[in-house]
Order: structure tokens, then C-alpha cells, then sequence
């Protein structure tokens, strides 16, 4: 029987048997039309009949071939393409008459139109009764009551795995059966073939058509390799269907994990909800890792903040490298306590680790810590980074990121740590509030110590845009309000942000302290910025919802000291290349000598929360520290 179903549903077959129908329907069209119907005054001659009745089938055929009337599954068929079956057959029919007049010299105008409609009407009857024959064979024992019905984009050796194993095991990790229905791919050679039963019903560009014919229920992205432009316009289609939609990780930790007993649970379980970084449309950046091993193995590494996203990322990926000793400093013991835990599960006793709960804000804790574990690297990630949150509370934005990271700096001068790295952000260029006129500050104090000729200390500054899932960003708040079932609230239609992920973020942090000589300013050429909105209705759309109709989009005003677009490089700064193509610095700038006087007014301003001196000072320091009105108003025209 299954024998029988493959040759009967084999595309090429089917492709043959429905051509040599058309040539029979046409055949026995002519027939009923020369013979049985009283409506010419005289039949066409039995050989004249068999000639044009031959030459008729061949020009059809030709013109139904041309328009694509055999490219298209059975079971898809639509109104389009009934369509190219009368254009097809009727073209056929008129070039076929004119051949026989240039033939005979005699016209059959007549005979060819009605033989052009019963044809065209055996023909559209034919393929509307195969197509529900076809679809019933097909499906017959496949059905399951419980099941999702999947569509799995792509055809390749992904799909191939994940078929295998869900047939070895029909139900995944969460309980939820998956029932794949149908494949879709773009290379040709394999439309209408079947992997493991499930057939590749057409190109990605159909799947809208294909999940609303199959009545699909989700879709599974199985092209781990699949470079990032093509992914998003992939996922865009997707999006389109309002499907959740699924993807499989990088098809080499596919393989790496589908050994053993529990394969098949193993490699399902793998299956994960699309994230949003698969929807930026770039590929993720390479970094030289031996370049980054020979900097940090052996060495003690310290990490401010080495409890929140940048930092904890910062803390795994020094872990890998084999250093010294790695010091996780945090003022928050419960995220320092999970990172700690973390590495010591993955790590045990082979990683030689320090968790100290102290503030950056505090000197005097800082020099011992400083004295006892002679760090050798410090990556500076503690600040306060929350925009509206240090508009409403400047004097800490202004204790703990300015004086915070003067205390961790003048320090390693003094300590003769080899390289200091600081973490800042796009928003302390021209900066429209207190958070990205302090980080603007933070960077001159490290350009101001770089510039002191008795320093064995390398300072380093790495700046970038925001980071996908960093805790305080947009995304984990959009996923909060669409699983409650409340509106997205954006900011503003026009907002743009430059969006990277963490360990992207790490990583450049990393690379750029490997190869830095001390006053630089690395900046990551970070793509396209991102409409926020845009990254509103996408994250809707995962969830399986249509954006405006399912879940409201709340515009609600610019927030206080809100760009409505962020900056990477200062007008005066320049871009100069390095040997990471995607990786810049930014042009060292003089930093005066009345720098110092002017930072002491902001630090006993700050300490006396004394607000409008402080903020002052800050303007002071900070020449380009504008009003986000100023600033939104050129930029919206």
C-alpha cells in the first residue's frame, strides 16, 4: 500500500499522469465537439479531425508548460491557477488553429471554440476531483486529533534530523505533539518530493497560501545555517501567517547533542521560540578569540557590576579563557550570588573565583579589595544605566557612574594594573540626559588618565548601542505586557535604537581591551538602527499574534531625557580602522587640565545632593550635554 502511495504521490508521476489527462481531455473535447453536438452544418473529416486534434494537444501541452500549469502540487491548486489553465489550454487552441490554416488554408473558428470551452472545462472539473482524491489518500493515517499541525521551513539536512526524531518520538519535552504536515523550500529539485512521509509543498515565498490551505498551527525555521539577511526575510513571511513560529539552533550543536539514548528527546527539546535578534538582519560578529586568550589566560581579571547582564556575560566568557583568577564585584548580592553558582556548576574547583558584595562608590572598601587581589585587568561595568529613572535621581547616576568609576581608575593607576577597561554606551554621545552626560564623563576621566605620562596603566573605553535582553531593556518589558495581555507601549513611532546582543557586546569588550594601547575609544559598527516599534510588532507576531488587532501598540510620549535617535561617535572624534573590520576608535581627544578642578566641583556637588550645582557642573564638564527638546526637534525637523 505505501508502495502504491509514493509512486501515486511522487511529483514527477504526478506530473505525467495529469499531462497525459490533459491530452486525453482534449482529445475526447474534440470529439464531442466534431460529432454528438448538431452545431456546425458539416463534421471536420475523420483524418482532417485526427490531424488538428494532434496538433492541437501538442500546442496545449507547449502553452500549458509555458505557463507553469505542471509546477504546482495538486493540493494547492488555487483560483490563480485555474486561471493559467484557461490561458494555457485556449492559447494552445487558437495557435493550433492558425498552424492548421497555414496548413489547409482553411479556418475552424468555430470547432475551436467550443472545443477550447468543453476542454478547458474537463480539465478545471479534472483537477478539482484529484485534487480531493489525492489530498484523501495522502492523508489517510496521518491525522492525529492532538497534534500541531507544523509546517517546517526547509528542506536540508535539519529537517531531516528533526523528521527522523520526531517520528522516533512523537511528543517533545513540553508535552506538545508536533504533527508535520508539509516542508517548504526554495530549491526546486525538491518540490513535491517527501522527507519521511512529509512532502515539500513549495517555496518559502508560498508559505502564507500553504499554512492557510493546510490549516497549519505553528512553524518550525529549520535552517540553522541560514545567514541573517535571508533569515529575516524569512521570518518576516513567516510573520505574515500571525503562526507562532519556532527555530532550531546552530545545526552543529544539533548533531553534537542528537547521541546517544535520549536522542530523539534531546534534539526535539532543542526547538526554541524565535528570538529577536534572529530578526536584526546581520550576521553576529566574529571576534579573534586567540587574541583574547593570550590577554586574559593567566591573569586576575576583575569585574565591576560583574552581577548584572554586561558584566556576568563579561565574567563567563573571561571564565573560558583560562585566567588566574576571575573577581566578581557587585554591590546586588542576588545577581552576584547567581553568577557565582553558575560558574562554580560549570566549573567547580577548576575555576578560581572571588565573589566580593562591596560599592565602587566606596574608596576606601576599593583599595583594599585593590591591595589584596593586584588585579592585573579591570573591567569597569558597574553604573547605574536606567535613563528616566537617573533623570528623577541625578545625584546617584552622578555617585555612582562618574565618582564610581574615578575611584575604580585612579586605583589601577595606582595599583599598576596592566589594562583598564570601561563600558559605556551610544547615549554618552551628545547625551540629552543625566545617565549619558555622566557616562560622557566617565570617558574623559579614562582619556584623562590615559594621558598621564607616568602610567603604566592602559585605559581602554568600549562604547555601544543597546543590548538585546539586557536587564532594563525594551524587550523583556514588551514580552511582560504581551503574555498578560496588555498594549506594547512604545515611546514614539519614530524611535530608533542600534541593537547587539550580549555576548556580542562581551566580546567586542574583550577583543578591543586584547589589542587596545590605552586611551582609545572602540566603537562596534553595529549595522542598521532598529525602528522600536518595528521590534514591537515582530516580538507580537512570535508570539503567534497580529500586532494592532491581537495586542494594542500604546504610543506614550517621549520619556524623560528620551532621544528619539542615538549616536555612536562624537563629530569631533573621527573614525580610524583596526583588524576587525567591524570594530573602530574612535579619535583621542585632548582632555584640559582644568578638567580635574571641574570634576571635584561635581563630586562635592553630588555628595552634598546638591541637584542644580551638580547638574550644572556636569554641563560644565560636558559641552555637548544638551535638552533631549533641542535635540529631538532638529532631528524630527
Amino acid at each position: 500500500m505505501n508502495k502504491i502511495k509514493e509512486l501515486f504521490t511522487s511529483f514527477r508521476m504526478r506530473k505525467r499522469v495529469l499531462a497525459l489527462a490533459d491530452a486525453f481531455i482534449i482529445g475526447v473535447a474534440g470529439l464531442i465537439t466534431n460529432f454528438p453536438l448538431p452545431l456546425f452544418a458539416e463534421h471536420i473529416a475523420r483524418a482532417d479531425l485526427f490531424i488538428i486534434l494532434a496538433i492541437t494537444i501538442f500546442c496545449s501541452f507547449s502553452t500549458l508548460l509555458f505557463f507553469g500549469a505542471y509546477n504546482k502540487l495538486w493540493r494547492y491548486f488555487g483560483k490563480r491557477d485555474y486561471i493559467i489553465c484557461i490561458l494555457g489550454v485556449t492559447s494552445g487552441i487558437f495557435i493550433s488553429a492558425l498552424l492548421v490554416y497555414f496548413l489547409r488554408f482553411e479556418l475552424f473558428w468555430e470547432f475551436a471554440m467550443v472545443h477550447a470551452i468543453i476542454s478547458v472545462t474537463g480539465i478545471c472539473i479534472f483537477r478539482r476531483l484529484f485534487k480531493d482524491a489525492f489530498v484523501t489518500l495522502v492523508e489517510t493515517g496521518f491525522k492525529q486529533a492532538e497534534a500541531k499541525r507544523t509546517m517546517i521551513v526547509g528542506a536540508g539536512s535539519a529537517c531531516k534530523i528533526l523528521l527522523h526524531e520526531i517520528k522516533a518520538n512523537r511528543t517533545n519535552q513540553t508535552g506538545d505533539n508536533i504533527y508535520p504536515v508539509c516542508i517548504v523550500d526554495d530549491d526546486r529539485e525538491k518540490l513535491g518530493k517527501f522527507i519521511n512521509n512529509v512532502i515539500v509543498a513549495g517555496s518559502t515565498s508560498e508559505i502564507p497560501q500553504i499554512a492557510k490551505a493546510e490549516n497549519i498551527k505553528q512553524i518550525i525555521f529549520a535552517i540553522p545555517s541560514c545567514p541573517a539577511k535571508d533569515r529575516q526575510v524569512i521570518l518576516d513571511i513567516c510573520g505574515k501567517t500571525d503562526l507562532p513560529v519556532k527555530v532550531l539552533p546552530f545545526i552543529g550543536n544539533l548533531l553534537d547533542s542528537s547521541h546517544g539514548d535520549n536522542a530523539a528527546t534531546n534534539f526535539v527539546s532543542q526547538i526554541r521560540d524565535i528570538k529577536v535578534e534572529d530578526l536584526l538582519g546581520r550576521e553576529s560578529i566574529k571576534f579573534n578569540n586567540m587574541g583574547v586568550r593570550n590577554f586574559i589566560e593567566g591573569k586576575v581579571c576583575m569585574v565591576s557590576g560583574g552581577g548584572g547582564s554586561i558584566g556576568s556575560e563579561l565574567v563567563r566568557q573571561i571564565a573560558k579563557y583560562n585566567p588566574k583568577q576571575v573577581i566578581i564585584l557587585d554591590i546586588y548580592e542576588n545577581n552576584a550570588y547567581d553568577i557565582q553558582q553558575e560558574l562554580i556548576m560549570e566549573y567547580g574547583n577548576k575555576l578560581n573565583l572571588v565573589t566580593l558584595i562591596a560599592s565602587v562608590r566606596d574608596y576606601f572598601r576599593m583599595s583594599e579589595i585593590f591591595k589584596m587581589y593586584k588585579p592585573d585587568v579591570v573591567f569597569h561595568a558597574a553604573a547605574h544605566k536606567h535613563v528616566p529613572l537617573m533623570e528623577t535621581n541625578p545625584m546617584e547616576a552622578i555617585k555612582n557612574n562618574v565618582i564610581g568609576t574615578f575611584n575604580m581608575a585612579t586605583l589601577s593607576l595606582q595599583h599598576n594594573v596592566h589594562k583598564f577597561v570601561m563600558i559605556s554606551t551610544d547615549k554618552a554621545v551628545n547625551p540629552t540626559n543625566v545617565m549619558g552626560a555622566s557616562k560622557r564623563c566617565c570617558e574623559m576621566i579614562v582619556q584623562f588618565l590615559s594621558q598621564q605620562k607616568d602610567s603604566n596603566t592602559e585605559f581602554v573605553t568600549t562604547r555601544f548601542g543597546n543590548v538585546l535582553g539586557s536587564n532594563g531593556s525594551v524587550i523583556p518589558l514588551f514580552k511582560r505586557q504581551i503574555e498578560q495581555g496588555k498594549p506594547v507601549t512604545v515611546t514614539h513611532p519614530e524611535i530608533i535604537r542600534y541593537f547587539m546582543t550580549i555576548p556580542e557586546a562581551v566580546s567586542l569588550v574583550l577583543e578591543a581591551a586584547s589589542f587596545a594601547n590605552g586611551g582609545e575609544i572602540f566603537v562596534l559598527d553595529m549595522g542598521q538602527p532598529v525602528k522600536i516599534v518595528t521590534l514591537a510588532e515582530n516580538l507580537i507576531r512570535m508570539y503567534g499574534k497580529v500586532p494592532y488587532k491581537d495586542v494594542e501598540i500604546k504610543f506614550t510620549g517621549l520619556r524623560p531625557g528620551e532621544k528619539i535617535k542615538e549616536e555612536l561617535l562624537m563629530n569631533e572624534e573621527g573614525l580610524q580602522k583596526t583588524r576587525n573590520k567591524l570594530i573602530f576608535i574612535g579619535k583621542q581627544i585632548e582632555i584640559s587640565p582644568t578638567f580635574i578642578t571641574q570634576l571635584w566641583k561635581l563630586k562635592n556637588a553630588a555628595q552634598e545632593n546638591k541637584d542644580a550645582v551638580a547638574i550644572a557642573a556636569l554641563h560644565e564638564i560636558v559641552p555637548t550635554f544638551t535638552t533631549p527638546e533641542q535635540f529631538n526637534k532638529k532631528v524630527l525637523g
